[in-house]
């Protein structure tokens, strides 16, 4: 079986950045399942796997344009902590919510917390990066009725 739409696929994989540094990997761990052609990995990584088989092995650099996007400043915003959930002790790194202007849930990443403000980022952390992804195929599987109504992969290494 090749991967194709609503295919249930398995993978491997290393992501590292420009410098070499690691940034993610599944070693160790259980492979990465996802639903291809689902929007549930960057676009650029999921098009270079399209029609591959089990135990293929590929190389895939991702631009930010077909990875997380470029950086857009515009994203950027300072608010007074007392703006956030009282029970919540800002951090560096913390990821929020907050509902955007058409009522969607938005995340943000606390970039800086400097007295009683903080910078909140709507680019995700990888924005602007060039992704360099190493993967190995390692099942496939037609994706089951439930799964293609909720769009993402359930039972062993997907939501349940």
């Amino acid at each position: 079986m090749k991967i194709e739409k609503n295919s249930v696929v398995a993978i491997d994989y290393t992501l590292k950045d420009d410098a070499g540094e690691t940034l993610d990997s599944s070693a160790g761990q259980e492979p990465l399942h996802y639903m291809h052609g689902h929007n549930n990995i960057v676009d650029g990584l999921e098009k270079a796997l399209d029609g591959k088989d089990v135990g293929d092995k590929l190389t895939v650099t991702v631009t930010p344009k077909d990875g997380y996007g470029e950086r857009d400043e515009k994203k950027i915003l300072k608010v007074e902590s007392s703006a956030l959930p009282k029970e919540m002790a800002p951090e560096i790194g913390m990821q929020v919510a907050a509902e955007g202007p058409s009522g969607d849930v938005v995340p943000l990443w606390i970039t800086a917390v400097e007295g009683a403000s903080v910078t909140l980022d709507g680019n995700h952390p990888m924005a602007g990066k060039t992704l360099h992804f190493t993967v190995e195929v390692k099942s496939i599987r037609a994706a089951s009725e439930e799964e293609l109504n909720h769009g993402h992969v359930h039972g062993p290494g997907g939501a349940h």
